[in-house]
């Protein structure tokens, strides 16, 4: 029913109710509670919650969102890439994130450039924010790899923290 996408190395698929335990340990890695924030996700159960009320509901009004990035050679699931439409932002916000022990391989990329070219051949996008912290030089540095480029600072609504802005118009 909704799409999903394969790379040569990846499968990435809508992240689903059974993903909840791996969402529960990707919310509660040190860089995802650094730079991302604390989610309050404190068990599996949280997370099947977190799933059903953050990350289904935009997958079934726009048909893309949260994917989960899952490794061919052995099934593991590994991280999550996605485009989220946040308050305050014009166009979708590309994200990722992946578990420590599949950091710096290649997967990030991978998995946000075939999220990046969906934006255009399947959802008709027209242009794609990414934002970060001032601190997260890694998201910076990947978001600058797919083509981003800095515009500003931004605070989101309701949020106290500064974000830096990252845009790319896609163009159609």
């Amino acid at each position: 029913m909704y799409k999903t996408f394969e790379t040569e190395r990846l499968h990435i698929r809508p992240v689903e109710l059974e993903d909840a335990p791996f969402i529960f340990e990707l919310l509660n890695t040190p860089k995802w509670i650094q730079y991302i924030g604390d989610r309050n996700v404190r068990s599996v159960k949280d997370a099947e919650n977190y799933i059903r009320e953050k990350m289904i509901p935009q997958l079934e009004r726009l048909g893309y969102g949260n994917y989960a990035v899952i490794r061919k050679s052995d099934q593991a699931k590994i991280g999550t890439c996605g485009l989220y439409d946040r308050e305050g932002l014009i166009g979708v916000d590309i994200g990722f994130a992946f578990l420590p022990a599949f950091e710096k391989q290649g997967y990030g990329a991978e998995a946000s450039k075939k999220v990046l070219n969906a934006c255009r051949e399947n959802f008709g996008l027209v242009k794609v924010s990414g934002i970060t912290t001032k601190e997260n030089l890694g998201s910076q540095r990947l978001l600058e790899q797919l083509g981003l480029r800095f515009k500003e600072t931004v605070t989101l609504p309701g949020e106290t923290e500064v974000l830096w802005l990252y845009e790319l118009e896609l163009g159609v």
